[in-house]
């Protein structure tokens, strides 16, 4: 997926932000995590799992510009 729009998730009852991350965007690679908190300020603070009926913004993500390169030798 080159790029998704930006949607929203209504979350169910024991629903995890990587769990909701994968399903909409296929993985949780580079900074997905972090630019769907920063879509959503105070998601943060809701803790590791939600209650029902929390909705989710999920922005759009560019995965050329979210894809991490990590060197395993040097």
């Amino acid at each position: 997926m080159a790029a998704r729009s930006g949607h929203s998730y209504v979350t169910s009852d024991g629903d995890v932000l990587d769990s909701i991350i994968e399903n909409h965007y296929g993985d949780t690679l580079g900074d997905k995590i972090g630019q769907v908190l920063a879509a959503n300020p105070g998601l943060a603070s809701k803790g590791p799992v939600y209650d029902a009926g929390l909705k989710i913004a999920l922005p759009q993500i560019d995965e050329a510009q979210s894809a991490e390169t990590v060197s395993l030798w040097g």
